[in-house]
Parts: structure tokens; sequence; C-alpha cells
């Protein structure tokens, strides 16, 4: 007996026993539902009590000398790279006196608002002289042209300004906004409500024009949750229509399309009130990519499923026969289409990025649970009283349209099929150069996408045509970035910290950063020491330090801690741009500590965070895939006993992921955390496919004169399922193209390509190489006998 029988009749019970099977589905459901309503009630079950010492406390410890260590200076250093918004203000008229005067009224208005605590802009920097005497950078809004023109030139002259609160040209300022979060009311507060008042302020002065932009660290966030709570419903909604519809055009008959549908849809039911256990139902990618993939993966292994029972039911079975010998032929089949797809999903999980390891174990969870609906809800509906009942009522006519009894209603797919049939068929009668020409694509695709060079940037998650975006590029464009990043220095306890040595090093990582074009404007205590009258070395100032204010002096510079820093700003042009930036500033770095070796310098940030996770991510998606493909190829030999047919599922499997990858390279696209789960992720899928496949085809091969035969036979037994599933997969996969989120357009195009991809290895590589290197039929190993 086949292990497909086998693996049938141990499914049998789901038929001869419907009430066991529908008390697991209460089963699952209602801890499901638990995980809506009041998820800590079975999180406490496997939380550890809280241990009660109810013995005596301990007797203090004995004093013991405390090191004598130098006092902090109580002074709040000045910070330009913190802040809960920015205002990104351009105009030509910053310069005059309606532009100050109108910009002097909008800073009162920002400041009367109840929940905003402090402002920053360039008419708020501290003094930067020695005398502590106050230097305005505007003038008074009577004064005269020539002395805002002096006054432009004063303020590009201030590090502290040009660069970091001013553009260089002058004609975009940034207006740093901290709130008072007790009295925040709404998200609109921090984005809409904050530019509402300073373009009220400002259209008080119609004489000048001015643009007003919201982003920063909270707007940034709120539009990035705000877009993904958005997608989740929209998404969702028209990936399950466009799903349905597909389904009812393919089947042709209501009745099959509310059964196949059931499965994933209670599958989705169960993986989000599951997920809500383990709190991480709010990763960016569970909330919208994994219900339309488990609804493609469950509609997938449904369809399989759906049109054996309704081809065993056309040929006479009673639903119950047909639905228990459906399970029989193809259970196994949706069996290790789960196992092979939760690899690929749980070697996610052995990724370095919590995001991506998040999403490989809510995948993992996600097609268990749907392929156990699957197997349970869809034969057990199709025989049900109801389906009956409403089979007979809606068999024959429904919304006007006339459709056949099951018995000889034949979908689209089905009436088309000999035309695709005749594809095999070409195949089949030149399998040798088609064969070595699919194994020679997927080569030399494979060799082309490691070129393929990883690539990672903040407003990836963002919608582009969001406001808080839109300033985000502003200020790439003309402050050099919104981001920052920093070289921390630190030195020996034995170089004083007025030692000109200090100096001398920040100099030269400061003219280090200057000479890097994509590097934003650095500011450090040179700077500020640079500003000050004298012509003197920069090293040989080091006593001007302590005329400096204390704000200033502490933002980038602290004795007491032997360290000081120098900031630049980073663009969101791609981390990967700044690959060989960072490499050879780290390497510089490395050569000054080799001249000063009582100093250790570093690169830190948000920015250089990503760089180095750049390799993480390479290395991920290396070994998920290898993993995966590995695992998968031991499963199947494994499965079928043979590992020949491990090693042939190899090469139609990992054809659609090369060609994306060879497209990606080709069209300039890198390589980034989207592409990373979606090649995982696709890889999963179209092994589906192969599997049916191969799972019918080791059924005939025993019984057929011939591989070609076996081959031809089933893809007329699994061809129907094949196409379905394909077109269904496209459509769910295509709706996601329309998001304004760029991932999840990466997400759903890379998916619409590498299903299209997937099935014509399906239909060409892979017959190609089974009528080649299968094992032979019985029929060709008598008629070798007889040879």
């Amino acid at each position: 007996m086949s292990i497909s029988h086998s693996f049938g009749r141990s499914t049998a019970w789901i038929v001869d026993r419907p009430i066991w099977a529908v008390l697991i589905l209460v089963l699952i459901t209602s801890v499901a539902t638990v995980g809506y309503i009041d998820p800590d009630l079975v999180r406490n079950l496997f939380l550890p009590k809280p241990v009660v010492n109810e013995a005596p406390a301990a007797a203090p410890a004995a004093p013991t000398e405390q090191p004598v260590v130098k006092p902090r200076p109580q002074v709040e250093a000045l910070d330009l790279t913190r802040s809960d918004a920015i205002l990104v203000i351009e105009s030509d008229s910053i310069f005059t006196p309606a532009g100050a005067q109108a910009l002097r009224h909008m800073v009162q208005s920002l400041e009367s608002l109840p929940y905003v605590w402090k402002v920053l802009w360039m008419d708020r920097v501290p003094v930067l002289n020695i005398f502590g005497l106050r230097e305005p950078l505007f003038p008074h809004s009577q004064a005269s042209p020539a002395r805002f023109a002096a006054a432009r030139e004063h303020a590009l002259a201030n590090p502290l300004v040009k660069g970091q609160l001013l553009s260089p040209d002058g004609r975009t300022l940034i207006v740093l906004v901290n709130f008072d979060w007790l009295y925040i009311t709404s998200d609109d507060d921090c984005t809409v409500n904050l530019r509402r008042a300073a373009e009220q302020a400002l259209a008080e002065f119609p004489e000048v024009k001015f643009t007003v932009a919201v982003t920063g660290q909270v707007p940034l966030r709120l539009t990035m949750e705000q877009t993904h709570e958005k997608n989740n419903i929209k998404f969702r909604v028209i990936g399950y229509g466009v799903v349905l519809v597909m389904a009812a055009i393919l089947f042709r008959g209501i009745v099959s399309v509310v059964i196949v549908s059931l499965g994933p849809v209670l599958g989705i039911y169960w993986t989000v009130g599951f997920l809500n256990f383990f709190n991480v139902q709010d990763n960016p990618f569970n909330d919208v990519v994994l219900p339309v993939m488990l609804s493609l993966i469950g509609l997938a292994d449904g369809v399989h499923l759906m049109v054996q029972i309704r081809r065993f039911h056309a040929a006479g079975m009673s639903e119950r026969v047909a639905a228990k010998a459906g399970l029989q032929e193809v259970g196994l089949a949706c069996f290790l289409t789960a196992i092979t797809t939760s690899i690929g999903f749980w070697s996610l999980s052995l990724a370095q990025h919590v995001v991506v390891r998040e999403f490989g174990w809510s995948c993992v969870l996600g097609v268990v649970l749907t392929v156990i609906a699957i197997l349970l809800v869809i034969p057990l509906a199709y025989f049900s009283r109801t389906a009956q009942f409403f089979r007979r009522v809606f068999g024959h006519r429904i919304m006007g349209i006339r459709l056949e009894p099951v018995e000889h209603n034949e979908g689209f797919v089905e009436k088309h099929l000999h035309r695709v049939t005749g594809i095999v068929d070409w195949v089949l009668k030149r399998p040798k150069p088609i064969a070595w020409m699919g194994i020679a694509v997927t080569l030399i695709c494979a060799a082309i996408a490691s070129q393929l060079r990883p690539d990672e940037r903040r407003s990836s998650f963002l919608p582009e045509r969001a406001e808080a975006t839109k300033a985000l590029h502003q200020m790439d464009r003309a402050l050099g970035g919104l981001e920052f990043s920093e070289v921390r220095i630190r030195w020996s306890a034995n170089i004083p910290s007025d030692s000109p040595e200090v100096l001398k090093v920040i100099v030269a990582v400061d003219d280090l950063l200057k000479s890097e074009p994509l590097i934003g404007t650095p500011i450090s205590i040179r700077s500020l020491l640079d500003a000050l009258p004298g012509d003197s070395p920069t090293e040989e100032r080091a006593s001007m330090i302590e005329l400096l204010p204390a704000p200033l002096k502490r933002a980038f510079y602290k004795p007491e801690d032997l360290s000081a820093t120098v900031t630049f700003r980073v663009q969101d042009i791609g981390i990967a741009q700044y690959s060989t930036v960072f490499e050879r500033i780290e390497s510089r770095l490395a050569q000054i500590m080799s001249e000063h070796p009582d100093f250790h310098l570093h690169l830190a940030g948000p920015a250089i965070h990503r760089w180095r996770d750049l390799y993480r991510i390479a290395l991920d998606l290396g070994s998920s895939l290898g993993s995966e493909t590995f695992i998968i190829i031991c499963v199947l030999g494994l499965v079928f006993r043979s590992v020949r047919i491990g090693l042939i599922a190899m090469i139609p499997n990992i054809f659609p992921l090369v060609i994306c990858a060879t497209w990606m390279v080709f069209t300039g696209q890198p390589l980034e955390i989207v592409t990373v789960c979606c090649f995982t992720i696709c890889l999963g899928i179209a092994v589906d496919d192969t599997i049916h496949f191969l799972t019918r085809f080791q059924e005939e091969l025993p019984r057929s004169s011939s591989r070609n035969q076996a081959i031809r036979a089933s893809f007329e037994a699994v061809g129907t399922s094949m196409l379905m599933t394909t077109m269904v997969l496209v459509a769910g996969f295509a709706t996601v193209t329309f998001s304004d989120m760029r991932d999840q357009r990466i997400f759903a195009s890379m998916g619409v390509m590498t299903m299209l991809t997937a099935m014509i290895g399906d239909l060409i590589v892979l017959p190609a190489i089974l009528s080649l290197y299968a094992e032979p039929a019985k029929g060709e190993i008598a008629q070798s006998d007889k040879t």
C-alpha cells in the first residue's frame, strides 16, 4: 500500500467520526477566541508564580569606601539630535523683516500650545562668544535690508545653525519641538494640529510665503502605525474579495466557493487569536502580509482538495465517500506542503533581526493551524446536510446565472485544460534540451543573483505620499539628512583633558568626516572653537574651552567622562550607499588610533547599527534559504523514499527564486528585509504545487507503461488544481500591489512574479527533468528486461 493511501486511512476518522472532528474544531476555536477577549487568561497559566520570601531581611552591609568621583556639572547640554517633532519650513523670505516677524510670531504661537514643552530654532541657540553677550541672529523687523543680509551671513557662519537648523542656501529652516505628553489629547496634536498652528500664525503675514511640513521621530512613527492600521483592514477586505471572486469564476459554484473559503478563514481566525498570546500581533508584517498570505496558502491547498472531492462526486460517489476519497488522494500532499512551507518560515525564525524572527514564528503557527482547518473543515462541510441542501437549491440557478449540477459542471480551468496539456506534451517530446536548459538557466541566474547587495532605509515602512515622508526627503536634500550618527572618542586617564592631543584627535576625526560628500555637516567642540575669534590652530586653543557656555561645551565634550563626540547627519538614501563610506571611515579611524594609542574611536548611531545589520540580513537570507532547501529535499526524499525525487524537486523550486533575484539585479533593486522574507516565503509556497504533482506522479508511476505516461496522467489529475491555485495566488498578491507602502508593493510584485515563474517551472522544467532522471516505470523496466 502506498504512503498516500496509508495517510488517507489515518485521516479517515475525520469523515467516519465527524463528531470528534467537530469537537476539535470547537476546542481550537474556543482557545483562539480567548486570545481575542483576554489573552492573559492563557498567558498566566504558563507564567511562573511569584516567590514570597518570608525570611527576615538581612542586616545592612557595612559601608565600604567608595571611590571619589568627580562631580558632574548640573547643566543641560544642548542637544540638536533629539526632538519629538520637526517643522520643516521653506521660503525665500526667511531673512527679511516680514519673514523674521512671521517666524517669531509662529514660534510664540507654538509655545502657547499646552502640549508644546520646548521649541528650539536658530534664534534660540545658545550664545557663542567668550563674553556671553547675546547675539540675536534675527534683527528687529525695523532693521534695514543690509542688516538682514549681514544677519544671514552671520547665521551661516554659526556652526550651530548652518547644516543643523538652517540649510546652507538659507532657504530651509527647521524648528525642533518637544512635547509635554501630559497634555497630548490625540495623535493629531503631534502632526496635523502642530502644522495647522504654524500655518495659521504664518498666514497672518500674507506678504511672505512659507511652506510648512511636519516630520521627526513621533510623526514618522505615527504615520507608520496609522498606515499599518488602515492597510490592515483595507487589504484584507480587497485580498479576500478578489480571491473569492477568482474562486467563484474558477469553480462556478457558490457552495464550493463557500466551502473552500471556510478553511482559510478559520485558519486566519485561529492564527490571529493565538498570536495574541505571544504579543507578536503588532509585527509590521503580521498585520497585512500574514493574513493575506495564509488565505492564499489555505486556498491553494483547499482548491486541490476540493477539486479532487468534486471529481469523485462527479464520478458517482456520494458526498461522504467523495470527501473520504479526496482526503485519501491529496491529504498527504496537503500535509507535506504544510511541513515544507513551515520549514521555510521556520528558517526565518533563525534570523537575528527581531522583525524577521517574529514573522517566521508567526508564519509557522499560521500555516499549521490553517492546514488543520482545511483538512477538518472542507470534508465535513462538503457532505454536511446544509451543503447538500444548498447544493440542491443553488445547483441550477443563482442571481439569474444558470449553473449546471456538480456532476456536469466544468469550471473555467477544466474546460481549457487541454490547451495547457499540449505544452506538457511538447516538453515530453524534447525533454533533454529543455531539462538541460532549465538547469543551465537556474545555475546562471543563481550566479547573477549572488550580486545582490543588502540595503535598508527608514522610509521603507512609510507611504511615499505621507507628509512626514516628504519632509524627511526634503531634509535629506536641504540639510544632509534627518538622522544623526556620531564618532565617539575616549581617551585613557593618563591623558589630561586639556591636552593638545585631545583636540588634535578631534580635528583629525572632523576632517575625515568633512572629506566624505555623503556625510552631512559634522559638528564637534572643534566647530565651536573655530567660530571664536583668533587664528591659532585648534589644538592650541584648549584653554578656550572653559570660556564656552556650559550647555555648548557639554554637548560635544565631557572631560569628567574622558570622552568627546563628533556628530554628523545621514541621509535616508539607502544604507547600502553608505557601506563604502563607513568602511573608509572605520579604516581611517583605526589609523588614527594607531597614531594615538591612548585613544579609542568608534562609529555609533542608528544608521551605523543598520549598516552592520545588513551583513546579518545577508547571512539570514543565505542560512534560511540554504537550510530550507536542504531540509525540504531531505523531507521529500524521506517521504517518497527516494533521494532522487528530492533532488529533482530542487531545480523547479529554486528556478522562480533565482529568476526574481536576477530581475532585481538587472533593475538595480537591493536586497532588503522585505525581499528576504519574500524569497523564503515564496519558496515555501512554490513547493506546494510541486509536492502535489510529485505525490500524484508516485501514484501513477507503478501503473504506467512509461515515465512520460505517468507525467501526463499526473498533470491531467492535478493540473486543474495547479492552474487554479496559481491564478488565485497571483490575484491575491496583486491586490497588495496597490498599497501605498513601498515594502508591501515589493512583496506583492515579487509574489506575483514568483508564482508565475513557479508555474513555468512546474509546467516545463519539472516534466522534462522527471522524464530524464526519474525512476523508470514498471512498463519500462519490463521492456528493458525483454531486450
